[in-house]
């Protein structure tokens, strides 16, 4: 998960550099008054989102199959003690019934 995070990074660093000096070479207007620094990062992160879906499509389906196991193993703990505390409380409920 780390390289898959620290590859999307590093495509949003590049776009970042690229839509930089696109913009300060003129090619790309300007953000309006004080607001070019967001501009330029809001225009890079638009830019590498799409290019990290495309080219990191392997690493993010390897990291996905090493999250799933530990989701569900996660969801059956979750059901189990669900299923405990479900049969305290109904245990409690006929208790408070007989009484």
């Amino acid at each position: 998960m780390l390289r898959y995070t620290l590859m999307r990074l590093g495509i949003f660093v590049g776009c970042l550099v690229v839509v930089w000096g696109l913009v300060y070479s003129g090619i790309v207007p300007r953000g309006l008054g004080d607001s070019n620094g967001m501009w330029v990062v809001l225009l890079a992160l638009v830019i590498s989102a799409p290019i990290s879906f495309v080219v990191l499509r392997g690493e993010r389906d390897r990291a996905s199959m090493r999250i799933v196991p530990k989701v569900e193993r996660m969801k059956a703990r979750f059901e189990a003690e669900a299923g405990q505390e479900d049969a305290v409380v109904d245990e409690a409920a006929r208790t408070q019934q007989t009484s």
